[in-house]
């Protein structure tokens, strides 16, 4: 016995423990109210943007003198894990990824770290440097997303009054962190010259500009302090309007001339678009909405549309709000799905509790029920642990194995009670005997899910909340058995009729009892043929697919679209377009997104973001239901490929778990890019040879053109022009150059300066663009300089400085990734062995981050097995039934090999954590029927008798806490998420649950002998 007798305690101060089982339910059911909704568990992205932007530099001088000054800086960071930097000509963007087992709490304290240390260097980037800027926000989900269309306005038009929607909301919702622009496309204002009229004027460029600038520029002007006050002198010429800007007076041989008289200005939205927002076709722009952690998304929904009712009511017509992102729908519907799974369950194990133990003893465990769960609700709350996917997963796990420490008290008072014991006897019997073991069981089930708790990587902080709410309830369970349900068996549990004799075992009993004391006659061939059912499930293994989260039920499906690297924008616009007519046609979609020029928005925690770029997009599809999504997926899939070839693709559903993308990855690292652009087409060779890879691409190999202009230094020297001036005049002739900035509102509008439609320079038209020079001629280009097409490497990614190569894939229907690096695993070994020193080929995307987490999970196996083994000497004292314990637990493998095949189930993340928490479930029954075998051996009965005596009395609350272990789990078993965890821990439970009941007592019998044996049957 534990100390003082709780349940005695429990008795005598009965008001106070009826008092005390109130407020547990009462407390419980308002905490279950304000638990916050969420569909998925939170997880630190630990992962940080810094970008900084050169304007005008080449490939070579923006590796050397930006990439590499920065990331030998950032090496120095705390835990860091890899450094991965995409550089473009005149910009980079830099990774610093974390370590998975970095402590959540302090990746800010990192960030600021590398803020930090990077001003610090921010002196030694050449002139012109933009930034370094950073990005640490980058896990931040926005699941509440508002597209706003519009006809019959303008995109300025429409932005201000999107604008006032977009204030009334941050002003209106306090859980709203932060609301970010979709889709919106800055204004300029354009000044088109006539270069005609420039010529003849005999005015520079130079000098017009600055004249410009000038005029326009903010400085103060001073003070004037009299007696009496102070008063500013301010000084006119800033440009209010359009036409300011063309009243600019310039000076050309001594005459004075109207900006006007050789230029034109006229606004436009930039050129190229910046990256686009299309919503069934259509242009939009959009509001991304971000929660404030730790807020409610159910709440945060109802607040949202609220605020965006009111704001609506004062659009224009012609301004059209789309929901395109719902988080709190979705949550809503997933909440509402697990939470009926969840009384399902508990329906489920009521219904066993009455038929099995009878409508008195099934009564106080129907009651004990929500009194447990009430307390866990109150915890939960207290540890602001909210209801999502894992909480309420791991609350229908943890409700199967509550009901056991309820099981076994009310079968020790029915016990006792027919032997002719008091209520109060028998309900403090029951603490006596079995609370000690009962204890000890709970806390060994308990540290069977101590790896998923000590896990340090992202998906072990992503399923945490599985081991805090079955803990939790494991813990509450025991409670709640020792002090309120021996109160409740007090009242509602009757001695039987008939006297005080234990009644004779019923038929079932006594076929236990006579093919067990069979198999403990025939001990040789009982274990033989648990060895044999153990080798098989060994073998079996293999035959299990593997998979580290499977997708997600949604009924969202992504499409990733890429073009060739160096196509536009323009390109990949209009390629989305016919996709999108596509999926129109299917009739298929609710609606559908399109980011163009970039990845869709973290609207979801699980998605994998990448830079921007022109030559890709994602559409984000809304099928009409499941069936639609996967009729959709297949149709798409297949269209695809015949309509874009030249382009990369893939529709996918959303991930579950870890963002990763695409799930098949070889990195190739080596000093020299072009080595690595050779090697990597033997490796796409490689992963092509697997029949189940497909949509083999690199995420960088083809080079982009480009044109090289060689100017005659001496030349261009004679003539009064410098590289410099050349480059400006080209900048403006081709892009424009801004020169200056309209202040219009809350707007900062560029003053760009270019050609006119008419005289912008074409490549065909390039030697014969008329430069000017001093003395106010103009000279053609092609007189100075040489023209030619070249090759360059558009972008270039590197990782821990090195240049690294990423050859991807996607895996065929019915296969998995893990599948697929298995069968490869000896060529790449071939490949590696036969690549130059310093080069090597390592495997990324799914299999490397499943490796990782399984790798931070095994990581902590020896600190549970330490516990368990401590545990198990605590209450049994005994290297040799402690030993005898940890013999059965790994035989409950035979039970999970088998049904994982039977039901085509893959053994992924998530089943191995119920297989860990599967070894102490397996332990806690083995505890009791070895504590139930002593207590019987100190009673005087020898060693044969003694553990068929207590096999029989633990077989009726053994086999009822397994079979509603396994019936409660059938609700989640048909689940993408839990189903694998639910079927090995019903197999392996199930079959575990004999053995303990044939195997174990087979084997106590033969290793402490058959002294004072006598055969019941």
């Amino acid at each position: 016995m534990i100390g003082p007798n709780l349940s005695d305690w429990a008795l005598r101060s009965r008001q106070l423990t009826i008092y005390l089982m109130i407020v547990t339910v009462v407390a419980g059911a308002f905490a279950f109210l304000n638990l916050g909704r969420d569909e998925d568990p939170s997880f630190t992205i630990k992962t940080m943007l810094v970008t900084a932007v050169w304007p005008g530099a080449t490939m070579e001088e923006t590796q050397t003198q930006l990439t590499d000054r920065l990331e030998r800086r950032l090496q120095e960071t705390t835990g860091l894990d890899a450094l991965r930097s995409i550089t473009r000509p005149g910009i980079v963007t830099i990774y610093v990824d974390l370590e998975g087992q970095f402590p959540p709490e302090r990746v800010p304290d990192v960030w600021q770290e590398v803020r930090n240390g990077t001003g610090d260097i921010r002196h030694t980037l050449p002139q012109g440097v933009l930034g370094p800027f950073f990005t640490d926000d980058f896990g931040d989900v926005f699941g509440i997303i508002y597209a706003f269309t519009s006809d019959g306005f303008s995109d300025r038009e429409l932005r201000d009054h999107v604008d006032v929607v977009r204030s009334s909301l941050l002003r209106d919702v306090p859980a709203i962190s932060k609301i970010e622009w979709l889709g919106v496309q800055d204004e300029q204002l354009l000044l088109e010259f006539q270069p005609d009229r420039v010529a003849a004027m005999r005015l520079d460029y130079g000098a017009i500009f600055n004249a410009v600038a000038a005029q326009n520029v903010v400085r103060p002007a001073g003070v004037v302090t009299t007696g009496q006050e102070n008063i500013a002198l301010r000084v006119s010429g800033s440009f209010d309007t359009d036409a300011d800007l063309l009243d600019v007076s310039l000076v050309a041989d001594g005459r004075m001339i109207r900006l006007g008289d050789i230029a034109t200005a006229r606004r436009a939205l930039s050129d190229p678009p910046q990256p686009l927002l299309r919503v069934n076709g259509q242009r939009a722009i959009a509001l991304a909405i971000s929660m404030s952690e730790g807020g409610d998304i159910l709440e945060l929904g109802e607040e949202v549309t609220a605020a965006m009712s009111d704001a609506v009511a004062n659009l224009p017509i012609g301004i059209e709000p789309i929901l395109i992102s719902n988080q709190p729908a979705v949550v809503d519907l997933a909440i509402g799905d697990f939470t009926a799974s969840l009384w399902q369950a508990v329906g489920i194990i009521l219904v066993v509790s009455f038929l099995m133990l009878g409508v008195r003893p099934g009564a106080v465990v129907a009651i004990a029920i929500p009194v447990t769960l009430a307390g866990v609700f109150l915890v939960m709350q207290t540890l602001q642990i909210d209801l999502h996917r894992v909480s309420l997963g791991a609350l229908i796990i943890a409700l199967a194995l509550l009901v056991d420490d309820a099981m076994t008290t009310v079968d020790a008072m029915l016990r006792r009670l027919a032997v002719g014991d008091t209520l109060e006897k028998a309900a403090t019997f029951a603490y006596s005997s079995l609370a000690a073991p009962m204890l000890t069981g709970t806390l060994i089930t308990i540290a069977g899910f101590v790896p998923i708790g000590f896990a340090q990587s992202q998906a072990g902080e992503y399923t945490i909340s599985l081991f805090l709410v079955v803990g939790i309830a494991l813990i509450a369970s025991w409670l709640v058995a020792v002090l309120f349900t021996p109160i409740i068996g007090s009242v509602l549990l009757k001695p039987p009729a008939g006297g005080a004799a234990e009644p004779e075992p019923g038929r079932i009993l006594r076929t236990y009892q006579s093919f067990l004391g069979q198999a403990i006659r025939f001990r040789w061939l009982t274990f033989a043929v648990t060895a044999a059912l153990f080798a098989l499930a060994w073998a079996g293994l293999s035959q299990v697919d593997r998979q580290f989260f499977p997708a997600s039920d949604r009924n969202e499906l992504i499409v990733d679209f890429q073009l060739p690297r160096s196509s536009s924008i323009f390109a990949s616009e209009d390629a989305v377009a016919r996709i999108e007519a596509f999926i129109e046609a299917s009739g298929e979609a609710q609606f559908y997104t399109s980011y163009v020029g970039r990845n869709v928005i973290r609207f979801y925690l699980p998605l994998a973001i990448q830079p921007p770029s022109d030559h890709q997009s994602q559409i984000v599809v809304m099928a009409r239901d499941f069936a639609a999504r996967q009729r959709l997926q297949a149709a798409l899939e297949g269209w695809l490929g015949d309509a874009f070839p030249e382009a990369v693709s893939r529709v996918s559903p959303l991930e579950l778990g870890p963002p990763i993308g695409w799930p098949v990855q070889y990195r190739l690292t080596g000093p020299d890019p072009e080595v690595l652009r050779a090697r990597a087409l033997d490796l796409a060779g490689i992963l092509a040879s697997d029949p189940t890879t497909r949509h083999i691409h690199f995420d960088w190999i083809e080079p982009a053109r480009q044109v090289r202009i060689d100017v005659d230094q001496d030349r261009a020297r004679r003539l009064g022009l410098t590289s410099a001036q050349l480059s400006a005049v080209l900048n403006t002739a081709v892009t424009g150059s801004a020169i200056s900035q309209l202040r219009d509102d809350i707007y900062l509008i560029p003053i760009v300066a270019q050609a006119a439609p008419g005289d912008r320079l074409s490549l065909d038209r390039l030697e014969t663009l008329q430069v000017p020079v001093p003395g106010g001629r103009t000279v053609a280009l092609g007189q100075f300089a040489n023209i030619s097409f070249k090759q360059e490497q558009p972008f270039l990614w590197r990782r821990d400085r090195l240049p690294t190569l990423t050859v991807l894939a996607d895996v065929a229907p019915g296969s998995t990734p893990e599948a697929v690096a298995a069968g490869l695993e000896p060529k790449i070994a071939g490949m590696n062995a036969a690549l130059p020193p310093g080069y090597k080929v390592e495997v990324g995307g799914t299999v490397e981050t499943s490796a990782e987490s399984q790798e931070s999970v095994f990581a902590v196996v020896p600190l549970m097995l330490f516990i368990m083994a401590t545990l198990l000497m605590i209450q049994l004292q005994s290297f040799r039934d402690a030993a005898m314990v940890i013999l059965l637990l790994p035989l409950g493998l035979i039970g999970v090999v088998g049904a994982l095949l039977v039901f085509d189930r893959p053994l992924g993340f998530v089943a191995i954590l119920g297989i860990l928490a599967l070894i102490g479930m397996i332990a806690k029954n083995a505890v009791i029927l070895i504590t139930q075998i002593g207590a019987e051996r100190s009673a005087g009965l020898g060693v044969h008798e003694a553990a068929v005596r207590a096999a029989t009395s633990r077989f009726r609350p053994l086999l009822l806490t397994a079979l509603s272990t396994v019936l409660g789990l059938l609700p989640i078993a048909p689940t993408l998420f839990w189903g694998p965890m639910a079927f090995a821990i019903m197999g392996g439970l199930l079959l575990a649950t004999l053995l303990t009941l044939i195997f174990l007592p087979t084997l106590y019998v033969t290793i402490c002998g058959d002294e004072g044996r006598t055969v019941h049957a």
